[in-house]
């Protein structure tokens, strides 16, 4: 009997990078062109109702582009990563059912390393357990500490120093809650990100400008959101229940506009606050992926450069 043919790596485009830069206008020509399907890779746009202040894409462009994973949670409906990758795994089936390529657009890298290289979460630690570790610090000293776990787990003990009390006092918790080594608890995470990569061919694109480019990109952003309406937007959210508490509420723009509305800053203050957060949270997102050295790093303006690599990925 012949074996039978290994099965294709499903292929997967990410195009990533900051609030701003210019990514829903490429992803829409590069969909267009190559066949795609957007799958939304933003942590704010899954929320019904907020659509200015997390710059959702409009219904136009919608229309020229099918997309996933927008406007399908109330703001006061609980949302974790977790279900974020159950719902895009199951998008990405659907997509290459329809013989379309799955295109992840955002800026939400964690959204997109939990996809990718999957979910796994060590056992909660009881309150007790880490009660007893502190006291045996406090009580005996990093070195007994050290030696403890020399004794149960030499591969933690070998990497973690001597003086490092937090991952010393980790490594013994774990070890304590659930009598695997921590260095075993990371081999069988680093098994199950194989497992999952296994089924993905992934080409990541990375969008980046020199940082005053951003910023004024950042600042037009802002100007754009109220022209469009941010503070109405924000004002019905109110009007419809949502509680100035909520998650969603207390994000980039969100919050900006209530402590407006509660006569907490003044409406310019406001707008240099949001301006300023939003440059802070850019920034936020550049480190996290700047960490990912999968990522190939192009200017917004490399329209050619990116189109030359997606093909030959598409193709190859």
């Amino acid at each position: 009997m012949f074996a039978s043919a290994e099965k294709p790596k499903q292929k997967i485009i990410v195009l990533a990078g900051p609030t701003a830069i210019g990514k829903t206008e490429l992803s829409l020509a590069m969909a267009e062109e190559f066949g795609c399907e957007i799958l939304s890779m933003d942590s704010m746009q899954i929320y019904k109702y907020m659509d200015i202040g997390t710059a959702k894409p409009t219904m136009a462009e919608r229309r020229r582009v099918p997309h996933h994973l927008l406007d399908f949670v109330d703001p006061a409906e609980p949302y974790n990563v977790g279900c974020y990758v159950s719902d895009a795994r199951r998008v990405i089936k659907e997509i290459a059912v329809r013989n379309r390529l799955p295109m992840l657009v955002g800026g939400t890298g964690l959204y997109m390393a939990r996809l990718l290289d999957g979910i796994f979460e060590l056992p909660e630690v009881p309150r007790e357990i880490r009660d007893r570790v502190q006291a045996q610090l406090q009580e005996k000293g990093h070195a007994f500490l050290h030696a403890e776990l020399a004794k149960v787990d030499p591969e933690s003990a070998a990497r973690i120093h001597l003086n490092d009390s937090q991952r010393l006092s980790r490594a013994m918790e774990i070890w304590q809650a659930t009598g695997i080594p921590w260095s075993r608890h990371l081999q069988i995470e680093q098994q199950e990100r194989t497992r999952q990569r296994a089924g993905y061919d992934v080409m990541k694109i990375g969008l980046n400008c020199d940082r005053t480019m951003l910023y004024d990109r950042i600042n037009r952003r802002v100007e754009i959101m109220v022209e469009q309406g941010i503070l109405p937007e924000v004002e019905n959210l109110l009007a419809m229940g949502y509680a100035r508490e909520l998650n969603p509420m207390q994000s980039i723009g969100y919050k900006h506009m209530i402590n407006y509305i509660d006569k907490i800053w003044q409406w310019e203050d406001a707008l240099a606050y949001l301006a300023r957060d939003t440059r802070r949270y850019a920034k936020r997102q550049l480190t996290w992926f700047s960490r990912d050295e999968e990522i190939r790093w192009f200017r917004p303006a490399e329209a050619d450069a990116i189109r030359a690599i997606i093909n030959k990925f598409v193709r190859h």
